[in-house]
């Protein structure tokens, strides 16, 4: 600094003595600046009050000299202290240049930075906050700093400024919210803690309300979750079972639908804790927002699927996601089945239905995962529709819900309940929008097929609930029944053949009176055939297939197996059947024959165990597949349902 340049109306000696590298002489030069400032104030001197503000900012503060940054420094906070609660003309000019030195390379600069803000914003109060964003950028970034003391004076200053905000009522929150979500995402642990706190003190003032800006925030604060650090992590929990409990009690304000994404990438992660509290959050906005959440379907479904075939070690996350799972399924209804025009959503709060609203999660559910996870369901779900989504187009896109279920039915690697999971979606859908998964049963129907080998009873079950479901849709009737899908489901027709005449042909054949009346043969459709030519095919193919599950297949313990065997009403050509690998004896018919017909074979050509035998005189096929399901052996079952549709 050249000694020789006049800083008037600053004096000499206190130029000298701020330049000093004693903090005791520099603190006597700041006294005299108080005095000084005083006198100037007394006068309404403003132009000499600001001409010392920017030679202690531009010669003192800013100067490349460390101990002439130091004396500057604490000259401005004895302006400050001086100017009293005319400092807010003045907090441009203060502010800027101490601010500046919060990134000096010096630490005992940056606690002296620290040390006259403090003074500054404590003199200035409420006037600070239309500089609350540069002031909060600063302090996020000493909120880091490696010096035990400027982290120390970061912290007062911090206290500070939230007592300022909390006791205000002119906090700009829209203007701090893109700052806020900025610097959300760091990494830094001291800077995050720094953050949550900010939040928790932004929540808690009444007249700020943070929920409607939780959508810029919500992703940001799953990423602090992960944080290695214990308290940090509990900090964030604290901070997420707040919002969660706010969005429980303002149901209209929230915007379900922003959020409903970000919720979904967070449930497929890693990290237990992370995937267990966006799970509870799904959880809740699934009962609260409704039919809103249904164009998300695809993506909660990726999210939830994996989750229910979770061991006891995640049991508190698997539990979770049988809530939503179920939930979101009692969103589809067959209105949905309606041509594709999205259904209004009308705001209300809707009351359970015995139908449509007959589960609910037992017990209130919390903000984390000390929430009660209990999959089970009794009273309705309360369903409300936000505000911003009043009147709302809600439409049903099954695409993606199909690609979703399919994929993962098609994953030989994916869990036995997941399995299941998907495999009651499906049924879903087919019972509750039949013609728009009718779209998509081409896509279904070979892994479905193939799914028939699977190695779990239930899921098999399952399958066979779905395939006699779309066996039997008035959605998928047709008089042709179309190719068979696939290089490995065409069959030769000199092997199998499926006829097709209409219902009106099938009623006219001789030898069929009555059947048209009987509950146990309903109307068929063109799948039922491609179901049972591929499975026989399949049964041809894969003999271990045929001898370890073929009963369990053809005639399982469930009603929709014993739909598929009542459905044989038209004649089938059926070839030569060596029932030796089934243990039915050496029998076999050396001729095809047709069933039914004048062809039907002789006693000694079907023959199976127990001594029951199929009679020549029996002219009903459905009193034979009645007589040879569920009556006796399992083997028997196996071995009725190849004789007669070979």
């Amino acid at each position: 600094m050249n000694p020789e340049k006049d800083f008037a109306p600053l004096t000499p000696n206190i130029v000298r003595a701020l330049n000093d590298k004693l903090y005791e002489k520099r603190k006597v030069a700041a006294l005299e600046i108080e005095k000084l400032v005083r006198e100037f104030v007394a006068q309404n001197n403003t132009v000499q009050i600001k001409h010392v503000i920017q030679t202690l900012s531009q010669e003192f503060a800013l100067s490349q000299h460390p101990h002439s940054r130091k004396g500057g420094l604490i000259g401005l906070a004895a302006c400050s202290i001086a100017l009293g609660k005319d400092s807010g003309l003045y907090l441009k000019e203060l502010i800027e240049p101490v601010l500046t030195c919060f990134s000096d390379a010096d630490s005992r600069l940056r606690y002296y930075a620290c040390e006259a803000l403090y003074n500054i914003v404590k003199v200035a109060r409420g006037a600070v906050l239309p500089h609350f964003n540069v002031l909060f950028d600063g302090l996020s970034k000493l909120a880091a700093d490696p010096d035990p003391n400027v982290k120390s004076g970061s912290e007062l200053l911090d206290r500070l400024l939230k007592d300022i905000v909390t006791e205000s009522n002119k906090f700009d929150l829209v203007g701090f919210i893109p700052l806020l979500r900025e610097r959300i995402y760091s990494n830094n642990q001291y800077a995050r803690q720094f953050i949550i706190s900010w939040i928790l003190v932004l929540e808690s003032v009444p007249d700020i309300n943070l929920l409607d800006y939780l959508p810029e925030i919500l992703d940001g604060l799953f990423q602090i979750l992960g944080d290695n650090g214990k308290e940090i992590r509990k900090m964030c929990e604290v901070v997420l079972g707040e919002f969660l409990k706010e969005t429980k009690k303002n149901p209209s304000s929230v915007k379900f639908a922003e959020m409903a994404n970000i919720l979904v990438i967070h449930c497929q992660t890693t990290d237990d804790l992370i995937q267990l509290t966006a799970m509870c959050w799904l959880r809740e906005f699934i009962q609260l927002a409704g039919r809103v959440m249904l164009p998300y379907s695809s993506g909660i479904l990726t999210a939830v699927l994996p989750c229910l075939a979770y061991d006891d070690r995640k049991r508190n996350i698997k539990e979770v996601a049988n809530v939503c799972n179920q939930s979101l399924m009692k969103l589809v209804t067959p209105e949905d089945d309606e041509p594709d025009e999205p259904r209004l959503v009308v705001q209300k709060q809707a009351g359970p239905s015995p139908k449509d609203c007959a589960a609910t999660q037992e017990g209130a559910a919390s903000g984390g995962p000390d929430g009660s996870c209990d999959s089970s369901f009794s009273s309705g779900i309360s369903v409300f529709t936000p505000a911003s989504a009043e009147r709302a187009p809600v439409t049903l896109h099954l695409d993606g819900i199909v690609q979703v279920l399919n994929c993962h039915l098609s994953d030989t690697a994916i869990g036995m309940m997941t399995r299941i999971a998907v495999l009651k979606w499906l049924y879903h859908l087919y019972i509750k929008t039949p013609r728009k998964m009718s779209r998509h049963t081409d896509s279904l129907f070979p892994v479905l097929l193939q799914t028939l080998s699977d190695e779990s009873d239930e899921v098999i079950l399952k399958d066979l609930e779905v395939l006699a479901e779309i066996a039997s849709s008035p959605a998928g009737q047709a008089d042709d029944p179309g190719a068979l899908d696939g290089p490995d489901l065409r069959v030769s027709h000199s092997e199998l053949q499926a006829p097709t005449p209409g219902r009106a042909g099938l009623l006219n054949m001789p030898d069929t009176k009555g059947l048209e009346c009987s509950p146990s043969t309903p109307t068929m459709n063109s799948y039922f055939y491609k179901f049972m030519i591929n499975l026989l095919k399949r049964f041809s193919n894969e003999r271990k297939l045929l001898e370890v599950r073929g009963a369990f297949i053809i005639s399982p313990p469930c009603k929709p197996g014993r739909i598929m065997l009542a459905g044989l009403c038209h004649p089938v050509r059926v070839g030569p059947v060596d029932t030796t690998p089934l243990g039915f004896g050496r029998h076999r018919s050396p001729h095809p024959f047709s069933w039914p017909g004048p062809s039907f074979p002789a006693e000694g050509h079907i023959c199976v165990s127990q001594g029951f035998q199929v009679q020549g005189g029996l002219q009903r096929k459905e009193e034979v597949a009645l007589r040879m399901t569920g009556r006796h052996c399992p083997g028997e079952e196996a071995f009725a349902a190849p004789q007669l549709l070979r």
